[in-house]
């Protein structure tokens, strides 16, 4: 029986074609497919031995049509599992703000500031290190400049108790007078409400569009605080 070279080598393809569709996920519909073209195929080869009429071309178009090869995602191409969510908080940081929730929860009852807020704060400035001295001299937990402090009636920086009343009620302020705009507020706290003035910026849609003007650093801090607000209301 002669066969044509070049029709053993599309009939090995064909078969290699059903292979990778079972190794790849293609459906059980698209496997049964793809064998019958392939029982198609050969009896087309048989016929085209015994001196039949040939439909191999139609049956390789065909084949052609109906193989599906279905992509695989990357996780599944590396064998990865789904990736679960990863949080910004640290086992440290949560053990922080669990110790100092009693005290947060007393500001932000005092002065209207959500709990989760005050905590995204705390994290963002100090990752709840009480002595935490910032370079331009901001202290404590809320980091707290001196002048702002006293002016909140913060006589000690780095007691916990003053520090978090004391900054829960400049936030409390700060969202006052940007009525409830948070990323304005965040924004104030970090760069001044001086700065917010200069550039127009009263609400969250002027920051938005005007966000570029502020501090590289001002934009991470307010970003920083909104992702962290999030996972600790989450």
């Amino acid at each position: 029986m002669n066969i044509d070279p070049r029709t053993i080598k599309e009939l090995l393809q064909l078969q290699m074609l059903n292979k990778m569709d079972a190794i790849m996920g293609g459906s059980l519909a698209g496997s049964e497919a793809n064998k019958s073209d392939f029982s198609e195929l050969f009896n087309n080869i048989l016929g085209q031995a015994t001196g039949g009429k040939s439909t191999l071309d139609g049956s390789l178009q065909q084949s052609a049509g109906k193989t599906s090869l279905k992509p695989l995602s990357m996780n599944a191409a590396f064998g990865f599992s789904s990736p679960n969510r990863v949080d910004s908080l640290s086992i440290n940081s949560m053990k922080a703000s669990s110790e100092l929730d009693p005290l947060i929860q007393d500001a932000s009852r005092r002065n209207g500031v959500q709990p989760s807020l005050v905590k995204a704060v705390i994290n963002a400035e100090s990752s709840f290190n009480s002595r935490a001295v910032s370079k331009a001299g901001a202290k404590g937990l809320m980091q707290l400049m001196d002048e702002t402090g006293q002016g909140l009636g913060v006589t000690n920086p780095f007691d916990p108790t003053q520090n978090v009343h004391g900054g829960t009620k400049y936030l409390s302020n700060l969202l006052r007078k940007y009525n409830g705009n948070e990323g304005v507020a965040l924004a104030a706290y970090n760069a001044g409400s001086g700065r917010m003035a200069r550039l127009g910026i009263t609400n969250d849609i002027e920051l938005k569009e005007k966000l570029h003007l502020l501090p590289k650093e001002t934009q991470n801090y307010v970003s920083k605080v909104m992702k962290l607000q999030r996972e600790y209301e989450a």
